[in-house]
């Protein structure tokens, strides 16, 4: 629906983004307005677009869709407009003496007839040039949003392309549309293309060329990519353009001249980067070195002695290999902990805690998700933390970090030892971001499995350190007694090294080996589909206490097809949680939300608000962040809204048109469960 009013009073802006929360008067009623408004100030006229949603804890809302400035439609309304401050020159008692001489002529006079401002007591002939120049420089910025709706491109985005280009966004836009693809992120290129064709624009421009190699780079940094190689590049944009070779090779003559690219020679072959991407790896391998070379001043003496004494208090004994790795994390600044599961990365990561601890120094926990950083917090006892929270990068504009990373020093992590579970999950920006917040001299400690799938983000941060043999690193291979009694720790093994799954009777162990590997061959989509749905319905529970909400976790490598997420999603959901009693549910995006169903959030959102119980004290906050796992706890249709409580106890509140966020987590992709 439409409504169109005044702001009132702003509640709450997102510095970043500009979401913002606002008090609307229109001619009925003063309402609650949530929603991006880039460049909108208290006293201004809109028409907003969206619906009125029903907030758990704040009542009735508008949240708005897309919105269009208006001039205000009062004399009264003019006036509050002149007085909020954003326009140079004007205050409170100016824009009433503006308004009582020229009444509703005022919009026309600063339009058309500036000069006549001077006939206001107070202000010169010259001032009143001026005046009118700041008005209307305020105007033109209102029109960045209805513009940019041309390119697809929402209210949110408006603010970041007039923060880089100023209020002749839209001549330099019309000039140069390619300039959108640059500034925002998830602009369509083939739409942005047609409208610069549309525009009179020859397919061989320079502009058209070169935006289309930096397209072809960013498109393979979705993929994780950091660098393409030259030909490959080249044959892409040729069929992405309809343009030769020639034009190709000399854009990226011209983006190197601009400095927009890096070309690195590898044993005869071109890579091409761009270059925020090659200055980050750049800056990760610096800043390691800056570490690594920095004194040794959180070294706990006599060592070998502390870990002797350790053993005795705790009655356990370490191998050789824990023992090493704990004096080489004692030796240096920066060190790299590997192995597969059941390696003891663990048991190594709790001694050191206990080691450091009990000489007074601070030990920081942190993992690139939140599963991770839950799951290290259970087996370590000491509280750990997502990377993003650490970080703090919720305060800053996440998409930034995949731009220019140089503009953010951040805050200095408050720590003497730093260690990072999950490595493998992180990407370079967030390596680069991690470690421009490390005090030299503060230990840090990565911690994963090289052979995990690479952070879905762009980079392969863990294994290329450990393959450039710069770090001081542990390689953990013995499968402790305790792991090999599980046949997945064995097979995730054998696997690594080529080898085929253990068959009954292959281990010596096998009589003491728990039940938890089963390999089941099927040739037949239909048939694979009645074992997974057998399998997660009970038939497990022969082998253990496998409840399907708490213990199990169907993955599949793809999304669509008959056993992809979707259709396995839609399978297991009504096997497992039917609406046998006709409760309230909710459909979005093709999926259909009950109470008790498994959902998992897929994209960051820093403004949810939630709360949860800490040690008997109510804790809020606000963020759920990609890959966070929960369940659906209630579904309100008077109120519009869907609770949701996630795996680490925090309860947020949805609006039904925000369920495009969550998605069914029965089966999830093989590259999604790393977000967990």
């Amino acid at each position: 629906m439409e409504i169109t009013g005044e702001i009132q009073a702003i509640i709450y802006r997102n510095e970043v983004n500009s979401y913002t929360i606002a008090e609307f008067e229109t001619e009925e009623e003063v309402t609650t307005v949530v929603g991006y408004l880039p460049f909108i100030n208290e006293g201004d006229t809109l028409k907003l677009i969206g619906k009125f949603v029903e907030h758990k804890e704040y009542g009735r809302q508008f949240k708005i869709d897309t919105f269009e400035k208006m001039m205000p439609q009062t004399v009264e309304a003019l006036e509050r407009y002149l007085a909020n401050g954003k326009i140079k020159g004007i205050g409170e008692a100016l824009a009433k003496r503006i308004v009582k001489n020229f009444g509703e002529e005022t919009i026309h006079i600063f339009k058309y007839e500036p000069k006549r401002l001077a006939e206001v007591k107070g202000i010169s002939e010259s001032r009143a040039i001026e005046i009118a120049e700041a008005f209307m420089q305020n105007w033109e910025v209102w029109q960045i949003v209805g513009f940019l709706e041309r390119f697809g491109i929402g209210a949110e985005h408006a603010k970041k392309v007039f923060d880089l280009l100023g209020t002749n966004a839209i001549e330099q836009i019309e000039a140069n549309p390619y300039l959108l693809i640059d500034i925002t992120r998830g602009v369509d290129f083939k739409q942005v293309d047609k409208m610069a064709l549309n525009l009179g624009m020859n397919y061989d421009n320079d502009k058209r060329v070169t935006s289309g190699i930096k397209y072809g780079l960013i498109r393979s940094t979705y993929n994780g990519h950091t660098c393409v190689l030259k030909d490959n590049l080249v044959e892409f944009v040729i069929k992405l353009l309809d343009v030769s070779t020639e034009n190709v090779e000399d854009g990226l003559i011209n983006l190197r001249v601009k400095n927009e690219i890096v070309v690195e020679d590898r044993e005869g072959e071109d890579f091409i980067y761009l270059t925020n991407f090659f200055d980050s790896e750049a800056e990760i391998a610096i800043r390691i070195g800056r570490l690594q070379v920095a004194k040794n001043v959180k070294q706990v003496d006599n060592i070998e002695k502390e870990l002797k004494k350790l053993e005795e208090m705790a009655k356990i004994e370490l191998s050789e290999k824990q023992k090493e790795a704990i004096k080489l994390i004692n030796e240096n600044n920066v060190t790299i902990i590997t192995g597969g599961p059941g390696t003891g990365k663990t048991t190594i990561i709790k001694t050191i805690i206990d080691i450091y601890e009990e000489k007074g120094k601070k030990v920081v926990l942190c993992a690139p998700t939140g599963r991770a950083a839950k799951r290290m917090t259970e087996t370590t006892g000491k509280e750990a933390s997502t990377l993003h929270r650490l970080l703090e990068i919720g305060k800053i504009d996440e998409d930034s970090l995949y731009k220019n990373t140089s503009n953010y020093e951040g805050a200095p992590i408050d720590g003497d030892l730093i260690i990072v579970d999950e490595m493998s999950m992180v990407d370079m920006f967030l390596m680069n971001y991690l470690l421009k917040c490390i005090y030299q001299g503060t230990k840090l400690v990565l911690v994963g499995d090289e052979d995990q799938l690479a952070s879905v983000g762009p980079g392969s941060v863990l294994k290329d350190l450990i393959h450039s043999e710069q770090v001081a690193t542990i390689h953990l291979d013995k499968i402790f007694r305790q792991a090999a009694k599980s046949k997945i720790v064995l097979n995730a093994h054998r696997v690594n090294q080529g080898e085929r799954f253990l068959k009954k009777g292959e281990d010596a162990l096998e009589e003491e080996m728990q039940q938890d590997f089963f390999f089941i061959q099927e040739s037949y989509q239909d048939k694979m589909l009645e074992e997974v749905i057998s399998l997660c319905t009970g038939r497990l529970q022969n082998y253990g206490n496998y409840d399907f909400f708490q213990n199990i976790q169907v993955l599949s490598p793809t999304k669509k097809g008959a056993l992809g997420t979707r259709e396995l999603n839609k399978a297991l959901q009504e096997k497992l949680n039917p609406n046998v009693d006709n409760l309230p549910e909710k459909a979005s995006m093709g999926a259909i939300f009950r109470a008790g169903d498994r959902v998992m959030q897929i994209k960051n959102n820093y403004d949810i608000f939630w709360e949860k119980e800490v040690e008997g004290k109510k804790e809020v906050g606000s963020g759920v962040f990609n890959g966070e796992i929960g369940t659906i706890t209630k579904i309100d249709e008077i109120e519009k809204q869907v609770e949701i409580r996630f795996d680490d106890e925090k309860v947020a509140w949805y609006e039904f048109s925000d369920l495009d966020q969550i998605e069914h987590s029965y089966a999830i992709t093989i590259h999604k469960s790393q977000r967990k």
